[in-house]
Parts: structure tokens; C-alpha cells; sequence
């Protein structure tokens, strides 16, 4: 955990002008009270390092005030821009969480790029929204608690669960996992569960891991149209919104080569804040759908977390 200190809190009235330091600044669900960029959108606070200010300072010569990058709040302790969207800054008395690093930059229109010919703020600037409202000032201290993606893996067969054979697609689908936020550089949590083909016994796996949380959840098995094949069935049952493309998309693929993978009745969807993709029960099967939901999983979790990042 890395803590990072407030230098100042920065308020303007009207946007496109900087913000000037006062004693301190009121948090709510829409922003900070008395700033033009308060509202319902994801960019209400917008935070900058002096370190980022420092370098500035350096390249330009331009010595810069608190507020005049237009950033709420300045801080210092550690590289912002290094941060992800939905990690979060707490403190005893709010809450805040990540929506975006840097912006577009407004050009021509910011004073500091018409001095300079560059700004900081763009590549190095993040935002974020109010979880928990509350105050801020200068010298109070912020803790940094990167998001830790919480993932569940599911396996179901009645052969695995009675140690008949040694479970592989479980393993399979953990090891993709675990490279693919490594690479991201994402911190994730993974958990591993066998379990038989059992209808009720499938929905409370599913359940409980929505109740505690888990950000994406992997069924593997269950998928065809055997007599013990439920999970599809239970997993379209509990899902609110139902994401048929990617499914659609893989069994299209390999399915123009191999005609059994038309068989698979593979579904993904949504519920709450939790993905659920039920995958076939193979290894082969696992990495070929995990290979193309992975191109776009990070940017579905951003999508279901209200954060439009294109």
C-alpha cells in the first residue's frame, strides 16, 4: 500500500479557467460542492502529482501554482498515471475511485499550452468519482488501494468432484488467467471449486461467489446437450443481461473446422457487477474461448462498471 499526502485542494467556479487553493473542499455523489466540473459523470475530481509538476517545472521553466493544471486536488507520494481505473484513494473521511488516466488535451485553449506548447495534465492527470463523500484539506493523507480483481472458477463433473480424474480444465483456465492480469498488471484473486453435476449445487456455487464479489466467474462443464448437462441452463437462469456475442463469435470459429464445437452451448452474461462465461469442460475448448474473451475482458468489466474508456 503506498499513502499519498494532499499539498492542496482546488476549486473553480467556471470551467476552462485554472482553480485556485482553498481550505477545503466538500465531497458529495456529484463531485465537489462549488466546482464547475461537479455533476453525474465519471471525471468529478481531478487529481495531479507535484511530481508531475516538478518535471514540468524542469522541461519548461514554467514554474507552476497549485490548481493551475485544473486539477483538484495536488498531491504527493506517488506516480498517478501508473494507477488503473476502479482503483481507489480512502481516507476516514471519503472515498474516491479511478475513472480515467489523463484526458484530451484542449490545446490552443489552455494557457499553459499557448505558453509552453505543452501540458501536463493530458498523460499524466487522473480522475476520479466520489464512492464515499465526505471532506478533504490540505496535509490530509490518502490511502492507496489498487483493485483486486476477484475471480472464481467453477468446475463442474461428477467424475472430478468424486477424484475419479484429476481435474484439468479448472488448472487450464486459472493458468490463463493468472498470465493474462500479469501481463495487464492487475492484481487478481483467484479461487478453484469442483463440484458435481448437480443443478442446485451449481446455482449456489454461482451465488455465493456473486455474494462475496467475485468480479468474473468461469464454469467449466456442463456446456453440451448430454442428459447431466445443466450449467448452461442454470447460468442463463440467474444471469439479467446476456452477452451472445463472444459465445456466438467462438463457436463460429472453430466450429467451421471442427462441427462438434456447434454443439457447445456456451453462454455468457452478467449479474450485478459479476461477468459469468460457462465454458465448455476441455482444455482445448478452454483455451480457445479464453483466448478470445480475454482480448476484450478488462474493457467488459470497465463497461459494467459504468467507465466508457474507448
Amino acid at each position: 500500500m503506498s499513502n499519498l499526502k494532499v499539498e492542496s485542494v482546488n476549486i473553480s467556479e467556471r470551467k476552462g479557467t485554472i482553480k485556485k487553493p482553498v481550505d477545503m473542499i466538500v465531497l458529495d455523489n456529484s463531485g465537489i460542492k462549488n466546482d464547475a466540473h461537479a455533476g453525474d459523470w465519471n471525471r468529478q475530481v481531478s487529481m495531479l502529482g507535484t511530481e508531475s509538476i516538478q518535471k514540468f517545472t524542469e522541461e519548461t521553466g514554467r514554474k507552476i501554482s497549485y490548481g493551475e493544471f485544473a486539477e483538484n486536488i495536488t498531491t504527493s507520494g506517488m506516480i498517478l498515471n501508473q494507477t488503473k481505473p476502479l482503483d481507489r484513494f480512502s481516507s476516514a473521511k471519503l472515498m474516491l475511485e479511478i475513472t480515467q488516466i489523463g484526458k484530451k488535451c484542449h490545446g490552443t485553449s489552455c494557457t499553459i499550452f499557448r505558453e509552453t506548447g505543452n501540458c501536463v495534465m493530458p498523460l499524466e492527470g487522473i480522475f476520479c468519482r466520489v464512492v464515499a463523500p465526505g471532506h478533504l484539506k490540505q496535509g490530509d493523507i490518502l490511502e492507496f488501494l489498487p483493485k483486486i480483481y476477484k475471480i472464481s472458477i467453477i468446475t463442474v463433473s461428477d467424475r472430478a468432484s468424486k477424484g475419479i480424474y484429476t481435474d484439468k480444465s479448472g488448472p487450464e483456465a486459472l493458468g490463463i488467467l493468472e498470465k493474462h492480469f500479469h501481463v495487464q498488471k492487475l492484481p487478481c484473486k483467484i479461487t478453484s471449486v469442483i463440484i458435481p453435476d448437480d443443478s442446485s449445487r451449481i446455482e449456489l456455487e454461482i451465488e455465493n461467489s456473486c455474494k462475496n464479489k467475485a468480479d468474473i466467474i468461469i464454469t467449466t462443464g456442463g456446456t453440451g446437450i448430454g442428459p447431466k448437462d445443466f450449467t448452461a441452463d442454470i447460468v442463463r437462469q440467474l444471469i439479467e443481461k446476456e452477452i451472445p456475442g463472444i459465445m456466438e463469435f467462438v463457436r463460429y470459429k472453430y466450429g467451421s473446422e471442427k462441427p462438434n464445437a456447434l454443439l457447445s452451448r456456451s453462454v455468457a452474461g452478467i449479474k450485478g457487477k459479476t461477468l459469468i462465461y460457462a465454458l465448455p469442460g476441455s482444455t482445448h475448448a478452454v483455451r480457445e474461448y479464453l483466448e478470445e474473451i480475454n482480448k476484450g475482458l478488462i474493457h467488459t468489466i470497465y463497461m459494467l462498471n459504468g467507465l466508457d474508456l474507448h
